[in-house]
Order: structure tokens, then sequence, then C-alpha cells
């Protein structure tokens, strides 16, 4: 393989946002990784303890590429009234662009009422109250990424 090829793939992955390329041409094969084998990659929490000076070094050393670029939501409701999202995927608050949201803020909810829709490999799955009452906050936005656990809805 030319070593022009493999500078311009080095370029190509450091352009984009992948961790890891690999190309094949007849019997030569190159792969291209960020990361070495092995080795572990560590998500920065959304805070750190101060005991843990080892982990705030590895997670220093750790791409900025791999770190959500979303921000956290300026609300902080308690736990009890949040409904939170069950999954990793993409927020929807209608069952189609053009239609009506499932619900609004200040609108009495239900005990198994739709809230959302959450689209997670390519399966749309109904997120529905666990909990009667008005609700106060909706804190995720129509095609945003949620996280597992993320709060989505106040519900009082």
């Amino acid at each position: 393989m030319d070593i022009r090829k493999v500078k311009k793939l080095i370029e190509l992955l450091e352009e984009s946002g992948i961790s890891e390329l690999e190309i094949s041409e007849g019997e030569e094969s190159v792969r291209i990784s960020r990361h070495p084998r092995g080795a572990v990659t560590v998500a920065a929490p959304a805070a750190l303890p101060a005991a843990l000076p080892a982990a705030q070094t590895l997670v220093a050393a750790a791409p900025t590429a791999s770190a959500p670029a979303t921000a956290t939501p300026a609300i902080k409701p308690a736990d009890d009234k949040t409904v939170t999202s069950p999954m990793v995927g993409t927020y929807y608050a209608s069952s189609s662009p053009g239609a009506k949201p499932f619900v609004e803020l200040g609108q009495e909810v239900k005990v198994g009422q739709t809230l959302c829709i959450i689209e997670a490999m390519k399966m749309m799955n109904q997120i529905e109250s666990d909990k009667a009452g008005r609700l106060t906050a909706i804190l995720a936005k129509n095609g945003d990424p949620v996280e597992f656990g993320q709060p989505l809805f106040v519900i009082e």
C-alpha cells in the first residue's frame, strides 16, 4: 500500500470523529486507531469526587472527541418527581414531525399516558408516565440525543 494513501487515511481519521479505520486492498490491509489495542476508554462523569486523583488524570488524557457535547439541564429535579430516559436514543416529542406533541407544559398527565418517543436502534419506543400529576418541566428538546437515566420530565 502506498505511504501517501496511509497518510491520507490518517488525515481523514483526525478530521472525522471516528476512533478506528481499517482498509483492505487485495492482500494488503491497514488498521489506524486513535487508541492502542487493549486500552480502556473512560467517559468523564458529570462530577468527579476529589478522592480519585488517578481517575482525574486518566480522564484528562482522554481525547475530547469522546466526551458528549450536550449540556446538562439547568433544572435539578427531585428523583420522585422526574421521569428519566430508560435507554440511550433520540428524543421525539410527537409521533411525526408535523404532529402535535404528546404532552405540553402544564398539562395533567395520567399513569400510562405516552409522554414521548425515544428512537433506539431504529426502534420507536413509547415512554409512558409512571406517575400522575401536572407536567411542570420538559427537559429535552425534539431531536436531542438522550442518555440512560437522563431526566426528561418533571411531574408534580
